[in-house]
C-alpha cells in the first residue's frame, strides 16, 4: 500500500524543485514585495494545514477519550514545538533577510546557512505529509486519500516559491544557475525522506497517531512565528504579506474540505 503513498509523498518535492528551476528563466533576484507576498502565502497555507489536516483529525481519532480527546492534541503540538525549538538551537542558519546566523557558531557560508533555514523548516512539512498518509494506511475514518493528496498539494503550492526565494539570492550571490537550482531542489529533498519515516514511525505504534499529527501541527506553526511572519512583515508595505497569508489560508481551507 506504501507504493499508492509514493505519488502524494513526493508532490511537495515537485513543488520545490520546480520553484527551483525557476533560476533558469528568471534574470533578476525576486523583489523584496513578491519575497514577502509567496512567503505570506506559505504562511497562510502552514496554519491552515495544521488545523485542518493535523489537529481536527487528532482530537477525531481521540473521541475515545470524551472531553479529554484535547490530550493527545495539546501534548503532541508542544513536542513539535519543542522538536523544532531545539533544532533551531542546534543546527546554525541563516534566515533570509537576516545579517545575523542563528544556532551554534561554525565556519559554513552564507550561502550553505541559507540553505539549512529552508531546510529546517521542510522537516515540518514533510512530517505532516508523512503522518497524514500514515492516517490514511491504517483505516482512519477522518482521514481520506483525498484529504492525504489535498495536503500534499497545499504543501507543493506554497513550496513552489520556497524553492525560488532560496535559489534567485544564490545564483545573485555569485553561484551559478545550475549549482543554485540544486541547492534550492535539496533543501526540499528532506520532506519524501521525512515523509516516509514519519509513515514508518507511526505504522510501529498506531495509538500514536494522534500524537505525531498534532507533532507535525506544533512544528509547522514554529516555522510559521517564528520565522515566517517576521519575514513577510519585513519592510514598507508589509499588508502585502499579511493578504497572502489570508489567501494561502483560503487556498488551503479549500483545498482540504473540497477534497477531504
Amino acid at each position: 500500500m506504501l507504493t499508492q503513498c509514493l505519488p502524494g509523498i513526493l508532490i511537495p518535492f515537485a513543488g520545490t524543485t520546480l520553484g527551483s528551476a525557476c533560476v533558469f528563466f528568471m534574470k533578476k533576484t525576486l523583489h523584496e514585495g513578491v519575497q514577502r507576498a509567496l512567503t505570506g502565502f506559505a504562511a497562510g497555507v502552514m496554519v491552515a494545514a495544521s488545523i485542518w489536516s493535523l489537529l481536527i483529525p487528532a482530537m477525531e481519532q481521540s473521541e475515545g477519550l470524551g472531553r479529554l480527546a484535547f490530550i493527545p492534541a495539546a501534548v503532541g503540538f508542544w513536542l513539535g514545538i519543542g522538536f523544532l525549538l531545539l533544532l533551531d538551537m542546534a543546527v546554525p542558519h541563516l534566515h533570509q533577510g537576516a545579517d545575523t546566523p542563528e544556532g551554534p557558531h561554525s565556519g559554513f557560508s552564507r550561502t550553505t546557512m541559507l540553505v539549512l533555514a529552508v531546510t529546517l523548516h521542510n522537516i515540518p512539512e514533510g512530517m505532516a505529509v508523512g503522518v497524514v498518509y500514515a492516517g490514511y494506511l491504517t483505516g482512519s475514518a477522518s482521514i481520506t486519500a483525498m484529504g492525504a493528496l489535498a495536503l500534499s498539494l497545499g504543501i507543493a503550492i506554497q513550496n513552489f516559491p520556497e524553492g525560488a526565494i532560496i535559489s534567485m539570492p544564490l545564483k545573485a550571490a555569485g553561484m551559478s544557475r545550475g549549482r543554485a537550482f540544486w541547492a534550492g531542489t535539496l533543501s526540499g529533498a528532506v520532506e519524501p525522506v521525512g515523509a516516509l519515516f514519519t509513515i514508518w514511525a507511526a505504522g510501529l505504534v498506531v495509538p500514536a497517531l494522534p500524537y505525531l499529527l498534532s507533532f507535525a501541527a506544533g512544528a509547522m506553526i514554529y516555522v510559521v512565528v517564528e520565522e515566517l511572519i517576521p519575514e513577510m512583515s519585513q519592510g514598507e508595505h508589509s499588508n502585502i504579506g499579511t493578504i497572502c497569508f489570508a489567501l494561502g489560508f483560503s487556498v488551503m481551507m479549500v483545498l482540504d474540505v473540497a477534497l477531504g
